[in-house]
């Protein structure tokens, strides 16, 4: 009697219509409580409700926000513009980054006059022209800081005014040049490879 050939039994595929998931409306606070208070963020646990059902403790880090100057040169070299970059020593990223400059927006404060208190601080720098760059928040998940690039331009060079704790070097740096840096992972701070790689696109987008 011929063996009975054995058959392979595959499971079928069934597709599922799920239908994607839209969420709408916002999230609201049931409570917060003050949990630290620091000199420059302070933090809250708080009880929420958020958008599909959720119902959750968050722990978040109070900030107001920050100004960052995106400063340019063009005129030694309108096709390769330099970039105004300072470098300074960061605890807590334990080593010395490259950065555009920075600053905590005051309470009431508007964005272009922090942005022009903290260029003067830090380097000396003045400049004619301000406009909004980009905006973006610098990590949603616990930190409400949300950081506003301006782009400064037809500079001017003073006296910097830095605060006793820092220490700061400046360097205009071509644009080719912070490029070439970023490319071999010289430049680790965030909000320099976001305001100089927006930067960078725009020019090219436009040639």
């Amino acid at each position: 009697m011929p063996a009975k050939k054995k058959t392979s039994k595959k499971k079928s595929l069934v597709a599922v219509n799920h239908k994607p998931l839209k969420l709408t409306g916002r999230g609201r606070t049931l409570s917060s409580k003050n949990v630290f208070q620091g000199k420059v963020f302070w933090v809250t646990r708080d009880e929420v409700t958020e958008p599909g059902g959720v119902r959750a403790t968050r722990e978040v880090i109070r900030h107001n926000g920050s100004v960052v100057i995106l400063a340019t040169d063009t005129r030694s070299n309108p096709a390769d513009p330099d970039i105004l970059l300072i470098r300074q020593w960061r605890h807590a990223a334990n080593q010395f980054l490259l950065e555009l400059p920075a600053g905590r927006i005051e309470p009431g404060e508007k964005l272009i006059p922090a942005a022009r208190r903290e260029l003067l601080e830090e380097t000396g720098y003045r400049a004619r022209k301000w406009s909004k760059h980009i905006k973006y928040f610098a990590s949603p998940g616990f930190l409400t800081e949300a950081m506003h690039i301006l782009l400064a331009e037809d500079l001017t060079l003073g006296q910097a005014t830095p605060e006793d704790d820092e220490k700061i070097e400046v360097h205009m740096t071509p644009l080719s040049q912070v490029m070439r840096l970023i490319r071999a992972g010289k430049i680790h701070d965030g909000k320099t490879l976001i305001g100089v790689l927006f930067y960078a696109s725009l020019r090219q987008y436009r040639k």
